[in-house]
């Protein structure tokens, strides 16, 4: 019998998936090379169904005979292990990210005389228009909750993006840029107490307490889907750290991040130039181990925030805080850096790389943004926050179009600093 290889995503299976295995079955034996979480997320959004979930539901497909990963999106790797007498696919693939991949299948083809053969395309469905309506749909605590560590599995590096309320929210869920060979999204979302309380008028001292902290997270919890990553400043007193545990974990959110800071919270990014005292290690590492200790899954995380950096202690200071963070129980280190290069930060990757037991990294370059993500993945993070962006973005731009009103006396002027007003009323979905 005739072999015959389907590459697949198969993440919400459709019509148009079953077309192309009943167009396939009737050539030969099917194998289905299923794209692994971490292929699919090379070029696009994570699967909504893990690898093992949709290996499951394509294994009980009539007219699957086998099942094997697809580790990459190139298919070649595959086909010269299984030399397949057909590879069947839609005929959508012709333009877009996949248009090279086409092309590698039909040279690879040629070495042994294969066939590729194209499907029409199943006009009116596909995973994108599916998972779009799951968007409108939204999530579940759980699955919101378990995606944050399906993404560090997955992808070389998360990219998270400060929000403050749903607005925000709404823009970290819906941006997107496509390039030549992907799709660029934001993976998830960093709450962010410096801008939390700054959108509130307030201080960023933990003044903001953790109700109100509460009512931000549900309006964004409200309109996304994507994991959610709090700031918890320094998690507060060691008595009260378990209770703000079991909230977060409860409501969905997928990690919390703590600095090891004692006394009045003032904001990182003012160094030395203010009084700030770091915790023991002893200290900390306890904290740390009661926020374990009080989690109900095993998905929820708690993030060690180091601030040697910040306090001019030296890397050597903070790779003995990320040893004994992690034996505490750390599901990840933040380091922490006020400095306008990396160098201190790419000092301590170096390190930190050669840790026995070592747990997902996180960078914050908001002084020192002169590195790229692909630069700070080749140094070993695994997670990059833009934690400020968004607030510092918006309030310039308010400040502007207040101002030109005042001078001007109208509002004419600045309209061309303003979306249209049709626009503003259909922005959100069940207004008109």
């Amino acid at each position: 019998m005739k072999k015959v290889y389907v590459g697949m995503s198969a993440d919400l299976i459709h019509p148009g998936h079953l077309n192309i295995i009943n167009e396939a079955r009737k050539l030969g034996e099917v194998t289905v090379g299923l794209l692994t979480d971490k292929a699919i997320a090379s070029y696009k959004r994570l699967p909504a169904l893990t690898y093992e979930q949709r290996k499951i539901i394509m294994e009980n497909i009539k007219g699957v005979s086998k099942v094997v990963p697809q580790e990459t999106l190139d298919y070649v790797l595959n086909l010269r292990i299984l030399k397949p007498d057909f590879v069947v696919h839609g005929n959508d693939w012709k333009a877009g990210v996949q248009r090279e991949v086409r092309q590698r299948v039909i040279d690879a083809l040629s070495e042994w005389g294969g066939k590729l053969v194209e499907t029409e395309y199943t006009v009116g469905i596909s995973s994108t228009i599916l998972n779009k309506a799951l968007k409108e749909v939204g999530t579940t605590p759980d699955i919101r909750m378990k995606r944050l560590r399906r993404l560090l599995d997955a992808k070389q590096i998360v990219r998270v993006l400060e929000v403050h309320n749903g607005l925000t929210g709404l823009i970290a869920e819906h941006t997107s840029n496509t390039k030549e060979r992907s799709v660029e999204e934001f993976d998830g979302m960093w709450v962010s107490s410096l801008t939390d309380s700054t959108a509130k008028g307030k201080p960023d001292i933990e003044y903001v307490d953790l109700t109100s902290r509460l009512n931000t997270i549900h309006e964004i919890l409200d309109v996304t889907t994507k994991p959610i990553i709090v700031d918890g400043d320094t998690g507060g007193l060691i008595e009260h750290f378990p209770f703000t545990v079991r909230t977060l974990e409860r409501i969905g959110v997928s990690a919390i991040i703590i600095e090891d800071k004692v006394g009045l919270k003032k904001n990182s990014l003012f160094g030395t130039d203010v009084a700030q005292q770091q915790d023991t290690i002893e200290g900390f590492s306890e904290k740390i181990h009661a926020g374990k200790q009080a989690q109900v899954t095993e998905q929820f995380m708690i993030i060690a925030r180091i601030e040697s950096l910040i306090l001019k202690a030296g890397v050597a200071d903070a790779l003995k805080r990320a040893k004994a963070y992690i034996a505490a129980g750390a599901d990840g280190v933040m380091i922490h850096s006020k400095e306008k290069t990396p160098d201190e930060v790419l000092e301590f990757c170096k390190a930190y790389a050669s840790f026995d037991q070592k747990v997902p990294l996180v960078a914050v370059p908001s002084t020192y943004n002169i590195i790229t993500e692909k630069e700070l993945a080749d140094a070993g993070v695994s997670v990059v926050i833009y934690a400020n962006h968004m607030l510092r973005s918006a309030y310039p731009a308010m400040v502007t179009t207040a101002r030109s009103i005042l001078e001007h006396g109208r509002s004419y002027e600045a309209d061309a600093q303003c979306m249209p007003i049709k626009e503003i009323l259909e922005l959100i979905p069940g207004g008109k």
